[in-house]
């Protein structure tokens, strides 16, 4: 996420990123195979995230 891709406000979007993010949790039961792609404000995709099974060791 280089700072010139967001005019030098990288943090600002990640902060923003990160509040859309965290308002949509409520729409995931939460269980293993869940996820979803996160997008920045131009809508371009900058990572996903998924829950998985914990590791049984």
């Amino acid at each position: 996420m280089g700072d010139t891709a967001f005019d030098g406000k990288a943090v600002e979007e990640l902060g923003r990123i990160l509040r859309y993010w965290g308002g949509n949790l409520r729409h995931y039961e939460m269980k293993p195979g869940d996820g979803s792609v996160i997008y920045d404000s131009g809508y371009r995709e900058v990572g996903r995230w998924t829950i998985t099974e914990a590791d049984a060791s």
